[in-house]
């Protein structure tokens, strides 16, 4: 008799059985571990925090805290220190930069498709098997240790 256990369900998602060899980020060509591997969730989760902090405080400043105007300045600051630094001022604080696959800061066009996406956080929730969002496979960008 087959029991329901030997069937699975929906419910059990996608199952990934990587070779015991795998490391995220080895399909991008980076190393396991120190600079240029794959960013933890962790730091990366920090550094938007302080992001998010600091655009909260310049908007309760200058805008009374307005929801739209925090949400303008994190795109602004995400787009223009991406794109051109390959990092904003969290990704800084906590050891990290975003790179793209040439291992080169994003550049203006994956900047924007990047913050276009990460405005919304679903996109950015999303992740494959190299720990990337969507917005950084959209973007054909990767967040890596510095």
């Amino acid at each position: 008799m087959i029991d329901r256990d030997d069937l699975g369900s929906w419910l059990d998602g996608p199952q990934f059985s990587a070779p015991a060899d795998y490391w995220p980020g080895k399909n991008l060509g980076l190393p396991e571990a120190g600079p240029g591997s794959i960013a933890p969730l962790g730091r990366r989760l920090l550094g938007v925090l302080l992001d998010w902090a600091m655009c909260y405080a310049i908007a309760a400043f200058l805008f009374d805290a307005h929801p739209l105007a925090i949400l303008s300045i994190f795109a602004v600051e995400n787009l223009v220190l991406v794109s051109t630094l390959g990092m904003t001022v969290g990704h800084w604080a906590f050891g990290v930069r975003v790179m793209n696959l040439a291992g080169r800061a994003p550049g203006l066009l994956a900047g924007l498709i990047r913050t276009a996406l990460l405005l919304p956080v679903v996109p950015a929730l999303i992740s494959n098997v190299d720990n990337r969002g969507f917005h950084d496979v959209a973007a054909r960008t990767v967040i890596v240790r510095r």
